[in-house]
């Protein structure tokens, strides 16, 4: 799934080759794909990208004083930046294309999902906070007021584990499942670890992890072509799907918890103090 990091390279990528040129046209191909009907989609045609922005996952490409198109790619979806775009309209399919905006250069881009879980958004508005999950974001971690006075308040009354915490999207915008391991990892925490526990010490700990690792990725990714961005986060990761391999740290072999839809990483050593967590899955078929 595409987080905080390979959005905001993705915001970096159109704003250097999608602002200034005019949307020809904006063709859906996977009608489930819209999630709003007015503004029409046609609305966008004819109009200049003024600014590419960021909110927690969502992109937004804004045209001035008319509509914004924002995209949630979700966990299967992905922009593929073509130059030139392929001649003649696309087809209609079951194929991963889902979206396609074709700019008066002849370029632009195709929105696409694999997989059979179709949850890629696209939000045509005249605003973009009223797109749902965008109105309800919580604060962005790489802002500057983003302190350890404001992760402190944030977590205060929190009743549920921190790898949980770290996801909510109300709570702090970006974070996802991988992102979540690598922070919980260079803070040294357990991801159950409840966020009522936290000491101050632990909350300043939790604050540089969080700060260092997002920016260290957003650097990483940094003027990286979009088709690059997916192997870069992969390379980039540490503990977040390396089950099995040695914690690049202490050397401990990286450890799994598996749920119904997801799973996280961790290393026993550096986190937990060297037990292993339950994996509650295993633990059914066990029994």
């Amino acid at each position: 799934m595409p987080e905080l990091p390979e959005v905001e390279a993705l915001r970096d990528f159109l704003t250097e080759n999608a602002v200034g040129r005019e949307i020809v046209r904006v063709l859906p191909v996977a009608i489930s794909v819209l999630k709003t009907y007015d503004p029409p989609v046609t609305a966008l045609e004819g109009r200049e990208v003024t600014a590419v922005r960021r909110y927690g996952k969502f992109l937004d490409l804004a045209t001035g004083d008319g509509p914004h198109l924002v995209t949630h790619l979700a966990r299967a979806g992905w922009l593929q930046w073509k130059d030139p775009l392929p001649d003649g309209p696309p087809r209609p399919g079951k194929g991963p294309l889902a979206l396609r905006v074709a700019l008066d250069t002849g370029a632009g881009f195709d929105l696409t999902e694999a997989g059979t879980q179709k949850r890629l958004a696209v939000y045509v508005v005249r605003d973009p906070s009223e797109v749902p999950g965008v109105a309800r974001l919580g604060p962005d971690p790489l802002a500057d007021d983003f302190d350890q006075g404001r992760l402190a308040e944030l977590l205060a009354g929190q009743r549920r584990q921190i790898k949980g915490a770290l996801r909510d999207q109300s709570l702090i915008a970006g974070v996802g499942n991988a992102y979540s391991d690598e922070i919980l990892h260079a803070a040294r925490m357990s991801p159950f670890k409840p966020c009522a526990s936290l000491t101050p010490e632990e909350i300043g700990r939790l604050h540089e992890a969080l700060r260092t690792t997002l920016t260290e990725a957003v650097e990483r990714s940094r003027g990286l072509a979009a088709g690059r961005l997916k192997a870069e986060k992969k390379s980039g990761l540490r503990v977040h799907g390396r089950t099995g391999e040695p914690c690049p740290v202490c050397g401990d072999t990286i450890r799994e918890v598996s749920f119904s839809d997801s799973s996280l990483q961790y290393c026993p050593t550096c986190q937990t103090g060297g037990k292993p967590l339950a994996d509650r899955r295993l633990s059914r078929l066990l029994k």
